[in-house]
């Protein structure tokens, strides 16, 4: 083996040696770190929706494709609307789901359990009904009342969806007894076919416009959609409704659809999670949100949406990050895996460096010592033999010959060329040695 390579090995054999117990140490910290903060996210998480057809249920694939692209695979998990979706995620069976505001009851652990990722869009109390129906109401066949609704047979959507209770309330509110309307609590599918074959004179759905059942239905001759000439009192009584108006022509310019400007009452829509799901996907969620709610809508401008107004629970800080603050600067040039790794860990390794950098000092003298032993230990050797000459405790001739193998073993010590001045002076000790046997 050639000596400068060996030269090399014996180096880096030292330096491992005298730096690889404080290596070993921070690798630990590091992984312990790692262990204990979790900063990746889960492949897979579960995204409770809503009916088919439903807005639910196509935000829900738009976010599972956004989130395709971060290597995250989201569960669609359909449900009946808003109420079953906060009972899954009390349950557990879901990790963020789409709830309505006013149309489920709060208990009051969900605080505690339950986040908020802010407010992504409102959705418009619609009430279709039957134009032959409303002929049976008023002369003109407008509605514009629920107290015309009284004797008429009226769907307001499952149980599960959260809209029997809303519309309880608004029926309570126009004094008008449950009793007096004929209500049904049919799925949407249902009781969509059953309205166009007359059997329902009316249907309620609480959904955003881009529900492809609202739209086919604001299209669908001899169906009318109810005008809430009172929708700014309806906002002032009631804390989770907002007044909002369809503009005319907004869903058909060419066909002005609709014929004028329709006021109706609207509730917004949260996106909800558990309180131990994990960060990054909230992060995730919350930042694809800006990206899908972000634009202009039939009952909003551009950028008012995703909010944190309306939220009837904590806002959770990754989703106040993404709505008030610009992305983070390495999430826009990096993967979202490798910027989210070093945002959650930069602190912890700081502290790490902050300790192990004054430990760290204490590696240079190890090495020294290591590599100085390779010579100063021979200096003992070197001194018995210049104390049995001078004590005449052995012959020259054996101690010549001592001498000799001493300076054998020296020749085949390698230091590194910042240390061979103590080499060289070894070797200088050992040939004055051997003068004084020689003169002996």
């Amino acid at each position: 083996m050639p000596q400068a390579f060996r030269n090399t090995l014996l180096t880096l054999r030292d330096l491992i040696v005298s730096a690889g117990p404080l290596a070993f140490l921070a690798l630990g910290l590091v992984v312990a770190a790692y262990w204990w903060l979790d900063p990746n996210p889960p492949k897979q998480v579960t995204l409770a929706t809503g009916p088919a057809q439903s807005a639910y249920e196509e935000f829900g694939k738009r976010y599972q494709k956004a989130l395709a692209a971060d290597g995250i695979e989201v569960l669609l998990l359909p449900s009946e609307g808003s109420s079953a979706n906060l009972q899954l995620l009390r349950d557990g069976k879901a990790d963020v789901a789409f709830v309505q505001g006013g149309t489920a009851e709060l208990q009051p652990d969900d605080a505690n359990e339950l986040v908020s990722l802010g407010s992504l869009f409102v959705e418009p109390v619609w009430l279709f009904y039957r134009a032959d129906a409303a002929l049976r109401v008023t002369p003109q066949g407008r509605l514009d009342s629920l107290r015309q609704l009284r004797g008429l047979r009226v769907n307001v959507g499952s149980q599960g969806s959260g809209v029997p209770t809303l519309v309880e309330r608004l029926l309570d509110a126009n004094h008008v007894d449950k009793g007096e309307v004929k209500l049904s609590q049919l799925e949407q599918t249902p009781a969509t076919v059953a309205f166009l074959a007359g059997k329902l004179d009316a249907l309620v759905f609480a959904s955003a416009p881009e529900s492809l059942m609202v739209q086919m239905l604001l299209q669908t001759p001899g169906v009318r959609l109810m005008d809430f000439p009172q929708h700014e009192a309806y906002g002032r009584k009631f804390a989770f409704l907002t007044p909002v108006t369809l503009p005319r022509g907004v869903v058909d310019l060419a066909g002005n659809v609709p014929a004028r400007d329709v006021r109706l009452v609207a509730s917004t829509t949260s996106m909800l999670a558990r309180e131990g799901t994990h960060p990054a996907l909230l992060t995730l969620f919350a930042q694809k949100a800006q990206t899908l709610h972000g634009g202009a809508g039939w009952f909003n401008r551009a950028r008012e949406f995703p909010s944190t107004r309306h939220s009837e629970l904590p806002i959770a800080k990754e989703g106040e990050r993404a709505i008030n603050e610009p992305v983070p600067l390495l999430q826009r040039y990096l993967p979202f895996w490798i910027a989210n790794l070093i945002e959650r860990m930069w602190l912890v390794l700081g502290i790490l460096l902050a300790v192990l950098l004054p430990l760290s000092r204490v590696v240079p003298p190890i090495y020294q010592f290591r590599v100085r032993s390779r010579v100063f230990r021979w200096y003992g050797r070197l001194r018995e033999i210049e104390s049995d000459l001078e004590s005449g405790k052995a012959s020259p001739q054996d101690l010549l010959t001592a001498l000799n193998t001493l300076e054998a073993h020296v020749e085949k010590v390698s230091v590194p060329l910042s240390y061979a001045d103590e080499l060289y002076a070894l070797r200088n000790y050992i040939h004055l040695v051997r003068k004084k046997l020689l003169r002996t």
